[in-house]
């Protein structure tokens, strides 16, 4: 699917556009506030629908060549897996001068 055509770039993006949604206003499970962090969730769903394919396989409906279920199932991947790293790396970041700094301190009198 690497030379896709117009509709199946719009069938991803509204694809992807509706995990986004579902993710950030429904669920709202998210990482950033405001419509820029909506989009961004789009983008990285757009990404993960359209490896979708490659990844889950080509099986159940498909629409010009494209299979609708995975590429759900590649963009709710993608997008669940972004917020998780950002959340994640916000976490570590947060606890780094805590716990690594009196770490390291405890280290060097030691």
């Amino acid at each position: 699917m690497l030379g896709m055509n117009f509709f199946a770039f719009l069938l991803l993006a509204v694809i992807s556009g509706a995990v986004a949604s579902l993710y950030h206003y429904v669920l709202r499970i998210r990482f950033l506030e405001g419509t820029s962090a909506w989009f961004g969730k789009m983008l990285i769903g757009w990404l993960g629908a359209w490896v979708g394919s490659s990844i889950f396989g080509h099986w159940l409906w498909s629409y010009r060549s494209v299979y609708i279920v995975p590429a759900i199932l590649g963009a709710i991947a993608a997008i669940h897996l972004n917020v998780l790293a950002w959340r994640a790396l916000a976490r570590v970041i947060a606890a780094e001068p805590a716990t690594g700094g009196a770490a390291l301190a405890r280290k060097a009198a030691a």
